[in-house]
């Protein structure tokens, strides 16, 4: 039976959401999680990157107010083949994969740069 790497990205950021505090669900309400295949060419690497990218915060953090040039909401963009394939194809590893990452995505929305995230484990 095929594995529905999408699904189960899915339902990995569903688990997620759930474990976390209301209070951090709440400031996350208007936040939008969308599952890709991959980055654009130009998104793939980004200077000083030896991976592939996994996951992309774009828009403004939390605390930031929406620039009006800008008009669209703040997302998380989780590139699904990038997690399988770091995840050599195990859903275990995958599901983990997703988890990490959206949690890396998440500290970057609520303002935390990579020094921080690191100091923090994501």
């Amino acid at each position: 039976m095929a594995i529905d790497w999408y699904n189960l990205a899915d339902q990995e950021v569903a688990a997620v959401y759930a474990a976390l505090p209301s209070d951090l669900r709440a400031c996350l309400a208007s936040l939008a999680v969308t599952l890709e295949s991959r980055p654009t060419s130009d998104e793939q690497l980004e200077e000083g990157d030896d991976e592939d990218l996994l996951g992309l915060f774009v828009g403004a953090s939390f605390a930031e107010v929406a620039d009006e040039a800008e008009p669209l909401p703040s997302a998380i963009r989780l590139f699904v083949e990038n997690l399988r394939d770091e995840a050599e194809d195990d859903p275990a590893r995958f599901r983990q994969e997703v988890r990490d990452t959206l949690l890396h995505e998440l500290g970057h929305y609520l303002g935390l740069d990579e020094d921080g995230l690191t100091e923090r484990g994501l």
